[in-house]
């Protein structure tokens, strides 16, 4: 067998195989990468080391899809853990303010085209949506929304969003969240963060898309969050070593440089 790696456990020399064959374009992105049959007859291997590499590359967002559909090439940086950016929770807490919450709607639809290409999905399957204004000391913050798969959104029915962190309470009911990737940039305020955050339509707000995977690389979660700029802001440090570590201060008499640590 011929690999890109020349040592260690078959899994990962295969997993190497493949990650370079995504990044040098001979799996193009976006298109299904070859079959378990295909991989097992090229390498002479049996099935259980090519879906433990197929398993570590939907872990780091090389592949996605799944759920009975032949997974797609993506070229793409290497994730961010739910270790790198904490709960709104659990942030204000650590800085010792109160988090608030006010739920504008948990609902069961359809989902939307963008939605569904991110957590793999066909558009129109059932998904659940959450929308919620975050609240720091009482001074609204942020817009949160998020679209969650339907067997682990289901479950936001059986709590009360308003009671604190959903990540707490859908780990507790047993829903595999194990890591995320956050994309971070500006946009206008639209009509309903206007409202919410009380501000004019238009106005540059900060907003951290999540998408947030299952232990096997299954997309779970498709979020955009909306914050004040006024209210927190993002830092991330990357060290020689590569490892990255991402943190979210509060802009109004700012408290001391936390990083941040722990699961949403």
């Amino acid at each position: 067998m011929k690999t890109s790696a020349e040592s260690g456990p078959l899994h990962q020399r295969l997993g190497a195989e493949f990650r370079r064959r995504i990044e040098a374009g001979e799996w193009p992105e976006g298109q299904p990468v070859p079959s378990e049959a295909q991989l097992c007859e090229e390498f002479g291997t049996s099935r259980g080391p090519v879906r433990q590499a197929l398993a570590q590359l939907r872990a780091e967002g090389h592949l996605v899809g799944g759920r009975g559909k032949p997974p797609v090439a993506r070229r793409v940086t290497p994730s961010q853990p739910f270790a790198s950016l904490m709960s709104f929770t659990q942030w204000a807490r650590s800085i010792g303010r109160v988090p608030g919450q006010f739920t504008v709607e948990v609902a069961r639809r359809r989902a939307g085209a963008e939605a569904a290409a991110r957590l793999g999905l066909d558009e129109g399957e059932s998904v659940v949506d959450l929308v919620r204004l975050r609240k720091l000391d009482g001074v609204p913050a942020m817009v949160e929304r998020s679209t969650f798969v339907l067997d682990a959104g289901a479950h936001l029915f059986a709590v009360d969003p308003d009671a604190g962190s959903v990540y707490e309470a859908l780990i507790a009911r047993g829903v595999d969240l194990h890591h995320a990737r956050h994309t971070i940039d500006a946009i206008a305020a639209d009509p309903q963060d206007a409202e919410l955050l009380d501000v004019a339509v238009g106005q540059p707000l900060l907003r951290v898309r999540r998408l947030a995977y299952t232990g096997d690389g299954t997309p779970v979660e498709y979020a955009d969050d909306r914050y004040l700029p006024s209210m927190a802001t993002f830092t991330i440090e990357n060290t020689v070593g590569g490892r990255t570590v991402a943190a979210r201060e509060r802009t109004d008499d700012a408290p001391p440089h936390h990083t941040l640590k722990d699961t949403q």
